[in-house]
């Protein structure tokens, strides 16, 4: 479903270009252009209209910024930004929005097997956050391809219901990824709303068959920008919501060890942004990363990775 509405608002967003681009030939005729030719007149509208759409979603891009730095948490010392720091951490988080968003979400992942004699430690399920796809985890599937790792990545459907429902989906899964593989263990790889499926998974069917629990940029406690998203979902992702309260007090301590929550003081879409911190998890926080760039950053991929090949040995202590 995600996919065939990336595609329909792609193809709505080309003709808003084209719409743009008419509309500003109609008003716009400068003399110097007057003298070029019919293909570079179209193709210099066609560019305009383009950088106006670019626009708007770099401004959309912005708002979020500006909405997580009024719920956000202070950053923690070392972590503070310079206003090139400031900068890049913004371009990043805009292209991991337009390649997710424009790219990856048209590929979803699917099921992807070692040979049993090659394969090498334990599969991999990959469980992709609110309103996004498998196709979000393009870019740690290659590198667990890479690395002879089986993985799947799941695809929840419809998009705004509710995560003990997805949690059920999750369970399909599971067991669909331990019937291919021969495994009876599988590691959860959740961005966001993602590890929220996970712990609902385990809260419901417990922890027997997983190793490991991996949180990317997950709101354990909720974050403010839930209220401005549609969904039972994001109802459940509020600060302070019923859910979540419910969820924690149901969890024994045994199963957070199981867990790692990878996060950034600087995500956009989390805030505050220490409600990625779950106690009793090993919380690895990184700074002047963005909420979708998580998914795709060189320095969050091999952390990931390095949790991945260390499933099954105890907890060391935080790394901050």
């Amino acid at each position: 479903m995600i996919k065939r509405l990336m595609i329909l608002l792609l193809a709505a967003q080309a003709m808003l270009i084209g719409l743009m681009a008419g509309g500003l030939a109609w008003w716009w005729r400068p003399a110097w252009l007057a003298a070029s030719g019919a293909p570079a007149r179209a193709a210099f509208y066609l560019g305009c209209g383009l950088a106006l759409m670019v626009s708007v979603r770099m401004l959309i891009s912005a708002n979020n910024f500006r909405l997580s730095a009024r719920a956000g948490s202070p950053a923690p010392a070392g972590h503070a930004l310079t206003p090139a720091g400031a900068a890049r951490l913004f371009w990043h988080e805009f292209m991991s929005s337009m390649l997710t968003s424009s790219w990856y979400m048209l590929r979803p992942v699917g099921m992807l097997l070692q040979p049993r004699d090659r394969q090498q430690g334990l599969p991999v399920l990959l469980i992709h956050g609110y309103g996004c796809n498998s196709g979000y985890w393009r870019p740690l599937s290659k590198l667990l391809a890479a690395a002879r790792i089986s993985h799947c990545g799941v695809d929840l459907e419809p998009p705004g219901a509710g995560i003990d429902d997805f949690a059920l989906q999750l369970r399909t899964a599971v067991e669909r990824l331990q019937r291919a593989t021969g495994s009876a263990q599988v590691i959860l790889v959740g961005h966001s709303m993602g590890g929220l499926v996970a712990r609902a998974y385990l809260r419901r069917y417990g922890a027997h068959g997983v190793a490991r629990v991996i949180t990317l940029g997950t709101p354990h406690h909720g974050t403010a920008l839930a209220q401005f998203g549609p969904g039972s979902n994001a109802v459940q992702m509020r600060r302070d919501s019923e859910w979540l309260a419910a969820l924690a007090q149901s969890e024994a301590n045994s199963q957070r060890m199981l867990f790692s929550s990878i996060y950034s003081v600087h995500d956009n879409i989390v805030a505050p942004q220490d409600s990625s911190v779950l106690p009793g998890a090993r919380n690895l926080v990184f700074g002047a990363i963005g909420h979708v760039a998580l998914g795709r950053h060189p320095a969050v991929l091999r952390c990931a990775l390095r949790e991945i090949a260390g499933a099954g040995q105890p907890h060391t202590r935080d790394f901050v």
